[in-house]
């Protein structure tokens, strides 16, 4: 078991949604020597930044987070960048984590590097039996390649990386920008605007007949720190719920909750997505003892009354 109190832990994307829950659940734990690189100071795109930011923090642990993230319209405006810019931090992350060597390495993955038609619950042995959804196949895939370095730097360097791969992500905090965020934030907005111009209808991408699983962040992040203390193996491990709501079901739900009155309209010229999407979650309980505790419309009714505290 790695114990968190006296080591110094490194958090990239620390001040990002995810990370910041991260770093709260650090400090209760006693850490006090806990680094937080901002974007603007450290690109890790960069090599050299990369180098930098080990240099400043000497990390015993680094937990990597950053990304460049977004919903399905996110990745189809940017698959080039998404790519790169994933690829390119976790390359220099993990490589610079193995010339300073740290005593371990946290890689947050994605449900996205999944086979689009990967059989439900997914289970982590079938990351590789098929090609991801073709919206988001861009950073699904940098984020696959990832584990595979882990992997590889483990099988021939020792680094004790280990790769865990949480479901959709939801809660306070979280990205409301209609250009870049995911389905849950960007519904409770359309909502809360409807209500506010007195629209008399909301549109929603595609036909709501796919499903999705949401994992509540502050469960998420309790997650990453009981794997980073007990889990020290190649494999890697789903964090999710095991709960599955269609899209359809979701967004009447986010409707009821925030008390719009007006009518659904389904653009079905926009993509689903990945037509299903729930994991398999036996091994996070077997091998840490990771149960997420949030029931998910508790967690949909923080997330609703933290924006609505935030438009005030």
């Amino acid at each position: 078991m790695t114990e968190f109190k006296n080591k110094r832990i490194a958090v990239t994307g620390g001040a990002g949604f995810l990370g910041s829950f991260v770093v709260e659940k650090l400090r209760e734990r006693g850490v006090k020597e806990i680094f937080v690189p901002h974007s603007k100071d450290y690109n890790l795109v960069n090599p050299e930044i990369a180098r930098q930011l080990y240099a400043d923090s000497s990390p015993d642990i680094l937990i990597h987070m950053a990304a460049r993230v977004g919903g399905i319209g996110a990745n189809q405006a940017n698959p080039g960048r998404f790519f790169y810019e994933n690829m390119a931090m976790g390359l220099n992350i993990i490589e610079e984590a193995r010339k300073h060597g740290v005593e371990k390495l946290v890689i947050v993955g994605t449900t996205c590097a999944y086979p689009k038609f990967t059989p439900v619950p997914f289970k982590e042995k079938d990351i590789w039996n098929g090609y991801p959804e073709e919206t988001n196949a861009s950073y699904g895939i940098a984020k696959r390649a990832l584990l595979v370095m882990a992997q590889a730097y483990r099988a021939q360097y020792g680094l004790n990386a280990i790769y865990l791969i949480p479901s959709n992500l939801y809660g306070p905090r979280d990205n409301f920008d209609m250009e870049t965020s995911h389905v849950i934030p960007a519904l409770i907005k359309k909502c809360f605007d409807a209500i506010k111009t007195k629209q008399k209808e909301i549109v929603v991408w595609g036909t709501g007949k796919a499903t999705r699983e949401f994992l509540y962040v502050e469960n998420c992040a309790e997650g990453i720190l009981l794997a980073t203390e007990r889990y020290n193996k190649s494999e890697p491990i789903n964090l999710g719920t095991g709960f599955e709501i269609s899209i359809k079901n979701l967004v009447e739900l986010i409707v009821k909750l925030t008390g719009f009155k007006g009518e659904i309209v389904w653009d079905t010229s926009k993509p689903d997505g990945q037509p299903r999407r729930c994991l398999d979650t036996t091994k996070a309980e077997k091998e840490f003892g990771f149960k997420a505790k949030t029931p998910f419309e508790e967690g949909l009714k923080k997330t609703i009354d933290w924006y609505r505290e935030q438009k005030r």
